[in-house]
């Protein structure tokens, strides 16, 4: 009797080794692919911050060049509020066409 129940004990032992074994080799799995799982999650991590980095440095220069454009649309609408002015018209005519007022004296240089 004592073969026997050694024997019985032995098949129902290697049915549990095999499940336990098979259990284990699952629980491994899945610990496996939780790590890959990680490790791409922290790659990617890793690259969308670098992304982010260089958009925020890119917006920080748009905003600077914005801020120029601005500044130079103001010199050019002053300009235009200039280009209206007598002073303007008479500048341009004194350079482009020679003329002078009635009341002024030109000084020419000698040759």
């Amino acid at each position: 009797m004592k073969k026997r129940k050694q024997a019985g004990t032995d098949v129902r032992g290697g049915r549990r080794n095999r499940k336990l074994r098979r259990y284990k080799r699952s629980i491994l799995m899945i610990c496996a692919v939780l790590v890959c799982l990680t490790g791409a999650l922290a790659v990617s991590s890793v690259r969308l911050q670098a992304k982010n980095a260089q958009y925020k440095a890119q917006e920080a220069e748009l905003k600077e060049q914005i801020r120029e454009e601005k500044e130079r649309a103001g010199e050019i609408d002053e300009f235009e509020e200039y280009v209206k002015t007598d002073d303007y018209i008479k500048e341009m005519a004194e350079d482009k066409l020679n003329l002078v007022d009635p009341n002024e004296i030109v000084f020419k240089p000698s040759e």
